[in-house]
């Protein structure tokens, strides 16, 4: 994969966002895991299967290993919740999705995996997507071939069917200036989420795999959430995603305090973490990292590749800390499928998931669960959490700090009893 970001903050060059998966299958097409017969990782039989479309997904029931979200109780210390995501998430020959699936099972963790539409798209039918302000068939990080496809859907079944999400990186990944998506419209910003969605829905018709295990979800209902390319044009997407429902944004830079909501979204930013051996702080981010340390050069100085590594992940350990003894604000981070400077930073976070995961209290978790217990608090509760500074644990104890009894959950909603009495 390559990858091209950027974005500033404050007086730092804190470059962020996407993964390109150009070239990610370079297998023959004689090869298509997933084009005939019963797939392994299909969903199992179920009394509730219904296909969608032309059966590239298909509606499955509820998702597994989904918890249902508690209240907090009165005077309860809140949980130590960590995201782990990945933008553009693929399966390529580096195999770095099925190993993270693997990471994450292994440490009691879901994660969020943001999938990008084109991934979906073989390269021959480029012309069916229709960027806005590009000419059709432009895509600044490719298609993919049918080893790919295959590959990734396997991959994508797999990890749903694990409990981790699905959202969307979109698809073309156009930034900056000449048309890139933060100077798209409400209008340009439906049109590509709609694009990103049918690629999926209809990867069985443009591969012709038509013999394949569905994707076991309603994309439709599933995606309620996204990081959009190189973290611009976050206004206008907002807009459009709280129009077709979606609950969540992760596009910005915030601090590590307690989420809020903006524009009707859970605004779920990455966050700025200590930066060893600088006054300054860094993006919880693989890219982030690397650009501060080797510039764009994605292979620099090998003899630092280890170091650069224990630097990345001593600066989200540091972070995970502050919050765990302090403020218990959820820990947001993005990634990447990449080997940057010899895959330094994959070491990295395989390092932190084993450390962090397994530790009491700790909850590893996708943006849908981290979202679907937010919705289920009470509003009183999170803003009270949201009075905390970076870091602050309450002076008098959770116990006291939280010792209100919080409102009862209005029926039906997250959080509220199975049965009301």
């Amino acid at each position: 994969m390559a990858a091209t970001h950027r974005i500033a903050v404050g007086a730092m060059v804190t470059a962020a966002c996407a993964a390109s998966l150009a070239g990610c299958a370079t297998g023959s097409n004689d090869s298509n895991e997933g084009a005939s017969g019963p797939q392994k990782g299909a969903p199992a039989p179920n009394s509730v299967l219904r296909l969608i479309g032309d059966g590239s997904t298909a509606y499955t029931g509820s998702q597994p290993h989904l918890p249902r979200p508690e209240r907090l109780k009165a005077g309860e210390k809140p949980p130590q919740f960590v995201v782990f995501s990945w933008d553009g998430a693929g399966e390529d020959s580096q195999k770095l999705f099925s190993h993270f699936r693997k990471v994450a099972k292994a440490n009691n963790a879901t994660m969020t995996f943001f999938l990008s539409g084109v991934y979906m798209l073989p390269e021959e039918k480029r012309d069916l997507y229709t960027p806005p302000q590009h000419s059709p068939g432009s895509s600044e990080i490719g298609f993919n071939d049918q080893r790919g496809i295959a590959d990734t859907v396997k991959q994508v079944r797999l990890a749903w069917l694990e409990g981790n999400e699905i959202g969307t990186h979109f698809n073309g990944h156009f930034c900056g200036p000449d048309g890139g998506v933060g100077e798209w419209s409400v209008a340009e910003w439906k049109s590509e989420i709609a694009q990103a969605k049918q690629f999926v829905k209809t990867w069985k018709t443009n591969t012709g795999m038509n013999k394949a295990a569905p994707l076991p979800f309603d994309y439709d209902k599933e995606l309620i959430g996204a990081r959009t390319p190189c973290l611009e044009g976050q206004k206008n997407f907002m807009k459009a995603a709280r129009q077709l429902g979606f609950r969540y944004d992760t596009s910005g830079v915030n601090d590590q305090v307690w989420p809020k909501k903006k524009e009707g979204l859970w605004d779920l930013s990455m966050q700025l973490v200590p930066f060893p051996g600088h006054t300054y702080e860094q993006l919880t981010m693989d890219y982030n990292f690397m650009v501060n340390q080797s510039g764009t050069q994605t292979q620099g100085d090998p003899d630092k590749f280890d170091y650069w590594g224990d630097q990345m992940r001593d600066g989200l350990l540091k972070g995970f800390y502050r919050a765990y003894d302090g403020n218990r604000a959820p820990l947001i981070i993005g990634n990447h499928f990449e080997s940057w400077n010899g895959g330094t930073y994959m070491r990295a976070l395989d390092e932190v998931v084993k450390e962090v995961c397994n530790k009491p209290e700790v909850r590893c978790v996708s943006f849908h669960q981290l979202a679907d217990w937010l919705d289920a608090q009470d509003p009183q509760t999170l803003a009270k959490l949201r009075s905390l500074n970076v870091g602050e644990a309450p002076k008098q104890g959770w116990a006291s700090f939280l010792s209100a009894p919080p409102a009862p959950a209005p029926k039906g909603v997250p959080g509220a009893p199975a049965v009301q009495r």
